[in-house]
């Protein structure tokens, strides 16, 4: 078996770009992989996370299309003959710009196509001709409907993570998608994680493939620490802030299980001075990629994310992962820890474990094959020197206000000791009357009422019109207006004619 990549059946062009890019040796998905898809034969291969089974298949795909490498300008000339399919957005523009960098030295085009971006550079893109296209289901579904993406020379199919498409209900469209497709193709099925129903999806699709697994399915890393610590639901931001610093934590993944979760909690620990970029489904694609962007030039510390980035994203040397939420689905745990520790390096992954996740941890122990330590973790509260503080502070300005009163209240009897001093005399002068006040004879009469006690009010009163005939004397008539058109008089009936007289 082949260690090195000098040692495969690659071309030169190929080689060329894999030296630049720093690769030697080989992984043993690679090892197992490259060789079988060479040959032309279905695989069906299964990996830990960051092994390398982007360059497994990119690899033997690039080699096999070498034959129909050519540099004319005519997109007939360029159809889609390998079709890649993944399951978020940000591992297909990962994926894309790994084939990019294989394929550097060779005429072979690629491009790739998914949602939340505008469609017209795409359809563009494709027009002009591609033999690589990386894609995510749902929009490769839109450009076939818009008749952009014609994938009736596709010779080779590869499905990546595809327990994750299964997992977000992409199995009708995979369907669909594959029926489009020529019958007589290679198809190459990878993923982290095997389950019945891959199995199954494996059988419809796949022939006489071969069944490449180079670990225990559902195994995490080695070079990976797993801590668990018991921590309950209302403490996790400050016992993510208290291990972030006790660790000496320089960057890290923080995985969370809801989308409006990850934005309280990006928002709370940036209020708390840390450099913080969120990552989830209700995000544009535009922010998403900004997003990794800057976590991957160090400019963000903490990365808040769903299980949208649990799936293949390749950044290296991030040396932490914390589930700050504990995965609903077991075989996310293995995708998550596997941001951490890729390609030999070492890792942490820290899970913050509450009283309502003992159902979650159990079938996570199940599928890793070892007992989780659960460890008690102390909780610092700042807030309380704080309250201290603010307590003491309270204290001291109550006294010197205290202390001022006090003092003010000597001179505050005096002053009103004298003005009332002052009055007596000026009373004693002026007969009562402050001196100096003009007298007021109306302020000096005693009080009469207006009206007699006997009075009856204005409503119980009788009214001075007497009320028409047939209606009650509390309600008002109607008062009489002047018309501007006189109406018309009815016609009177004509008198009748006296009747004759016979004379006697």
């Amino acid at each position: 078996m082949a260690q090195t990549f000098s040692e495969l059946n690659l071309a030169e062009p190929l080689l060329r770009a894999v030296a630049e890019m720093g690769y030697t040796t080989l992984t043993p998905i690679q090892a197992q992989a490259i060789p079988v898809v060479l040959q032309g034969r279905d695989v069906m291969g299964a990996a830990q996370t960051g092994t390398g089974k982007t360059a497994a298949f990119s690899l033997p795909l690039l080699q096999r299309l070498l034959r129909h490498a050519n540099t004319s300008t005519s997109p007939a000339r360029h159809p889609v003959r390998a079709l890649v399919l993944l399951p978020t957005r940000e591992l297909a523009d990962q994926v894309a710009q790994q084939i990019k960098l294989y394929a550097k030295y060779t005429p072979l085009r690629s491009a790739v196509v998914f949602g939340g971006m505008d469609m017209k550079p795409q359809v563009e893109e494709l027009r002009k001709g591609v033999e690589v296209l990386v894609a995510t289901p749902g929009r490769l579904l839109d450009h076939i409907e818009a008749k952009s993406a014609v994938l009736n020379q596709v010779e080779y199919v590869v499905l990546d993570e595809a327990d994750r498409m299964l997992d977000i209900g992409f199995l009708p469209d995979l369907q669909r998608i594959l029926s489009y497709l020529p019958k007589q193709r290679t198809t190459l099925l990878f993923s982290a994680t095997f389950s019945p129903e891959i199995k199954r999806l494996a059988a419809s699709y796949l022939q006489d493939p071969v069944v490449i697994e180079v670990a225990r399915a559902n195994t995490t890393a080695s070079t990976v620490e797993q801590r668990f610590f018991r921590v309950e639901e209302d403490d996790k931001r400050q016992a993510l802030k208290q291990l972030v610093r006790d660790q000496q934590v320089k960057q890290a993944f923080v995985f969370v299980n809801s989308k409006l979760g990850c934005a309280r909690l990006a928002r709370a620990l940036e209020r708390d001075g840390f450099r913080v970029a969120a990552l989830h489904g209700d995000k544009s694609q535009d922010e998403r990629l900004k997003a990794l962007d800057a976590f991957k030039q160090g400019q963000v510390d903490l990365l808040v994310c769903t299980d949208v980035a649990a799936r293949g994203l390749d950044i290296k040397d991030v040396p932490a992962v914390f589930n700050v939420d504990i995965p609903f689905n077991a075989e996310d745990y293995v995708h998550r820890i596997g941001r951490t520790g890729r390609a030999g390096a070492s890792g942490l992954a820290i899970s913050f474990v509450s009283g309502r996740d003992a159902k979650a941890l159990a079938e996570i122990e199940k599928l890793i094959g070892r007992r989780a330590e659960v460890e008690p973790l102390e909780i610092e509260d700042e807030r309380r020197p704080r309250v201290r503080g603010a307590e003491r502070e309270d204290g001291a300005r109550s006294r010197r206000v205290a202390e001022a009163d006090a003092n003010a209240a000597p001179a505050a009897e005096a002053r009103a000791a004298a003005r009332a001093g002052e009055g007596r005399t000026a009373r004693g002068r002026s007969g009562g009357r402050t001196a100096g006040a003009p007298a007021d004879p109306l302020l000096d009469q005693p009080y009469e009422p207006a009206l007699p006690p006997d009075a009856k009010a204005a409503w119980e009163q009788p009214s001075a019109t007497p009320a028409p005939k047939g209606l009650s004397a509390y309600i008002r008539p109607k008062r009489k207006v002047a018309a501007l058109l006189r109406a018309p008089q009815p016609l009177s009936a004509p008198a009748a004619e006296p009747a004759d007289t016979v004379s006697g």
